[in-house]
Formats: C-alpha cells, sequence, structure tokens
C-alpha cells in the first residue's frame, strides 16, 4: 500500500471537489487527509469560522477503510502576502503533521500537495515522493495575497516535485516550463452519480423553463447574463445551487423574482435537482482565474445529458463545441438559450453522456495513477504486473 499525506485546500466534507473524488479513487494507498488550515484573522471575518479555531484539537476523522482526516491547527494570516509568515506557518504545521505521520506509521509517505504554499513543508517532512495537483490560478485569486509571491512559491513547489499535475491548459503552459513531468488532467465528474438525472421524469413546459446553476457564487461568475436572462424569459426560473462566498454582492440577483437561490446542496441530492433541469448553465465572467479554471460542474453537466450554455470561459468548454452551446457576448448567450430549449436531438443527449463517462473520476484518476506508476512513484499493481 502506498502511503499519502494529502495537504488540501478543501475540507473534506461536506462538498466533495477534486481532492476528495481523486483521494477516495486511490484504493491501493492509506491517506491522511488534512483539511487547510484557518488563519487567526477568519473569525474576526466569519463568526462561523470560530469553532474551526479548535478543531485541530479534535481526533481523526475515518471517513473511509484507507482514508483519515484531520484539521490542521490555525496559523498567522498574510501567508500569501509575505514569504517570511508562510516559512514560519509551514514549520509550525510540519511539527503538527510529523506527529499524526507517526501515530499511522507513516516513515516516508508521498506528499500529495494542492498549494503552492506548501513548498515551504516540504523540507520538514520526510517523503518518498512529492506530487503537486494544481487546479486553478492562485495567484489570481482576490484578497489577501501578491501575486507574485505566490507565482514564486509555485515555481519552486513544481521544481522541485516529482510529478505535476494540473486541470487546464494555461496551467499546463506555466507548470511544464518548470518541470517535464507535468500532465494535464482536467476535472471530472461522478459519472454513475449525476448520470441519475437522465432517468429523473421531466415534463418540459415550453412556457416556464427551467435554467440551472450548480456551483459556487463567487466573484469570477458572469452574473449579468443571468440577469439578462431573468429579463429574457420572465415566465421561466433559474435555480441556482451553491454556496454564497463571502463578500460576494448577489442583491441584484434577489431581486429578480424569477432567480430562486437554494443554496448548497448535498451531492447526493444534486441528481434529482438537475433532472429538473431544461438547461444547465455555464458562467463565467472573463478574467485570469476563469480562463484556467476546471469546472466540476461542466463534467457533471455532460454526464446528465442536459442541454448545456456556456460562456466561452473557461477555454476547456471549447473542447466540446460540438455538443455544447457556447455563447460569445449577452445577447448570444440568450440566443443559445433559445436554441437549447428547442432542442430535441436524443443523438446529442448521448454524445454528452459519453463525453461525461470518459470524463468519470474512475478514468482520470486512472491516468493519475498511470503517471505515477511509469515515473516509479507509485510501485506496479499487481494487477499490472
Amino acid at each position: 500500500m502506498e502511503k499519502i499525506i494529502c495537504l488540501s485546500t478543501s475540507n473534506y466534507n461536506p462538498y466533495p471537489t477534486r481532492k476528495q473524488n481523486v483521494m477516495k479513487r486511490l484504493s491501493e494507498a492509506e491517506i491522511i487527509y488534512f483539511d487547510p488550515p484557518i488563519t487567526y484573522l477568519a473569525p474576526l471575518k466569519d463568526k462561523n469560522a470560530r469553532p474551526r479555531l479548535k478543531m485541530y484539537l479534535q481526533p481523526g476523522e475515518q471517513v473511509r477503510d484507507n482514508i483519515i482526516v484531520y484539521a490542521l491547527p490555525p496559523v498567522w494570516p498574510f501567508g500569501n502576502k509575505y514569504r517570511w509568515i508562510n516559512r514560519h506557518n509551514q514549520k509550525k504545521l510540519a511539527r503538527y503533521i510529523k506527529k499524526k505521520a507517526a501515530l499511522h506509521g507513516f516513515d516516508k509517505p508521498h506528499l500529495w500537495c494542492y498549494s503552492p504554499t506548501s513548498v515551504d513543508i516540504v523540507p520538514y517532512l520526510p517523503h518518498a515522493g512529492l506530487i503537486y495537483d494544481c487546479v486553478d490560478r492562485h495567484s489570481a485569486y482576490s484578497g489577501l495575497i501578491n501575486p507574485e509571491v505566490v507565482d514564486g512559491m509555485e515555481r519552486e513547489l513544481a521544481t522541485a516535485a516529482d510529478m505535476v499535475f494540473c486541470t487546464a491548459a494555461g496551467l499546463y503552459d506555466t507548470l511544464v516550463s518548470y518541470n517535464q513531468h507535468t500532465k494535464l488532467i482536467p476535472n471530472g465528474a461522478d459519472y454513475p452519480l449525476f448520470a441519475q438525472a437522465a432517468q429523473v421524469p421531466h415534463q418540459r413546459d415550453p412556457q416556464k423553463p427551467i435554467f440551472g446553476f450548480v456551483g459556487m457564487l463567487q466573484d469570477c461568475i458572469a452574473y449579468d447574463f443571468l440577469l439578462a436572462l431573468s429579463d429574457a424569459f420572465p415566465e421561466g426560473e433559474i435555480r441556482l445551487i451553491g454556496r454564497v462566498m463571502p463578500g460576494v454582492d448577489i442583491t441584484a440577483l434577489q431581486q429578480k423574482d424569477n432567480i430562486c437561490l437554494l443554496g448548497l446542496l448535498p451531492q447526493d441530492k444534486l441528481p434529482q435537482e438537475i433532472g429538473q433541469f431544461d438547461v444547465c448553465l455555464n458562467l463565467f465572467a472573463p478574467g485570469r482565474l476563469s480562463k484556467d479554471v476546471s469546472p466540476l460542474k461542466f463534467y457533471e453537466y455532460l454526464a446528465t445529458g442536459k442541454p448545456i450554455v456556456s460562456t466561452t470561459e473557461p477555454l476547456q468548454v471549447t473542447d466540446y463545441a460540438d455538443i455544447v452551446y457556447i455563447a460569445d457576448n449577452i445577447d448570444d448567450f440568450i440566443s443559445k438559450c433559445r436554441l437549447a430549449l428547442a432542442e430535441n436531438d436524443p443523438d446529442l443527449v448521448k454524445a454528452r453522456m459519453a463525453a461525461g463517462e470518459a470524463a468519470s473520476w474512475d478514468n482520470r484518476v486512472r491516468q493519475m495513477e498511470d503517471c505515477l506508476r511509469e515515473r516509479g512513484i507509485f510501485a506496479h499493481s499487481a494487477s499490472d504486473k
């Protein structure tokens, strides 16, 4: 069994992202999954963060037979702004991680990192292999960061890594210049789960179409497209499923009678909800972050077979231009929504579901494991011999 320490940027619970989907499919590995630390500043900005200050004192949660989850201790803010603060934070976190690793008999595990900040923890954690899985243009995020500092940490981490994975072509172009052992593997979908949406009974009502969006309501979403859609289809309904990120102003959305904010739903409830959509929406405003994002929602939509209308960003959607409606601007977006609503082609449904199956997490993780075995980072399994 491989032994892996996963330094994640997403809590294991409640909603699975790439990190959880990858880790739980590494069946030939024992994994200690560390939820990311919050900063001491976080509770001042969000009172709901206060309980997390002491979560690291709790025992680990055995979420699967081969995965145990721990919360990391809180750290000082501004680690993405000042390198010396990050070095201090990572040295502190390393002491905690080494104790947990020893508790579970992890001598020299593989380090599987998701954040550029992890570069400063690597020297303190003996490891057999270093894997960097880059899921975003980290320096494009807003907030308390210095893009040059973040890019510098990422460059060092990628250069030192034994294997680099990334989710988008733009990320690949950057990372492969640091490390030739870089592989582009986009995000994916839990295909068996989301394909269930195709079996949900749904009677279309052309007079009352239902448009749906699943995902975090964050800065990079094209809210002007949603507002225009609301005006263009006053008799229709726009359902938004996902958490509103701190600092995002959704006042304009709340003022629309036909826009319904359903909040964050458990993943196993999503197929039933998406099954009621007439059209699935993938909407990103132009920007450095949007261009290189690999939205899980897009591949989950494909798995359902439903018509999809998307903006031109992220760039990955252009790979599916023959089965997805891609809009260049707001007027084109409204036109594409009308075309999607009028679609009556079973072959397109089958093609989208086939694309979703090809992009399943099972296939994505199999690709990762193959890369790691080829590099000699993972041992070859019995089935490979």
